[in-house]
C-alpha cells in the first residue's frame, strides 16, 4: 500500500484524538452540570485533576485540535490525488483506506464543532 495512504488514515486518526480532547475539556463537563451531575463532576475532576488544566487552556487545545485537523485535510486530499495499485485487491483496499480517513475526518470536524459550540459559543449566548 502507498506510504502516503497509510500516512493519511493515520493523520486522520490523530485529528480525532485531538478534536476528542475538545470533547473533554469543555463538552463534558457543561453536559453534566446541565444533567444535574455537579457531584458527579466534582468527583470526575478530583479523580482526574488534568481536566481542569485542559479548560484553563482550551485556547491551546482547540488551537492544537484545529491544526491537526488542517494536516489531515491536507493529507487526504493529497492521498486522493494518488493512484490505486494496478492489483484488484490492492485496488479495494486503496479504496476502503480512502473511505476510512474520509469517514474518520468528517468525525473529527464534527466532534470539533461541537467542542467550539460548547466552549465558545453557547457561553456568549446563555
Amino acid at each position: 500500500m502507498n506510504a502516503p495512504l497509510r500516512r493519511s488514515a493515520g493523520v486522520a486518526v490523530a485529528a480525532l484524538v485531538a478534536s476528542s480532547g475538545t470533547l473533554v475539556c469543555c463538552v463534558l463537563p457543561a453536559l453534566m452540570v446541565a444533567l444535574g451531575a455537579g457531584a458527579a463532576l466534582a468527583g470526575l475532576v478530583s479523580a482526574v485533576p488534568q481536566l481542569i488544566w485542559l479548560s484553563e487552556h482550551k485556547a491551546w487545545v482547540f488551537g492544537i485540535a484545529a491544526a491537526m485537523i488542517g494536516l489531515a485535510g491536507v493529507a487526504i486530499r493529497r492521498a486522493r490525488r494518488l493512484p490505486c495499485p494496478a492489483d484488484p485487491a490492492l485496488a479495494r483496499a486503496c479504496k476502503r483506506l480512502r473511505g476510512v480517513s474520509a469517514v474518520l475526518y468528517s468525525l473529527a470536524l464534527a466532534v470539533f464543532f461541537v467542542g467550539v459550540a460548547f466552549a465558545f459559543v453557547l457561553p456568549r449566548i446563555g
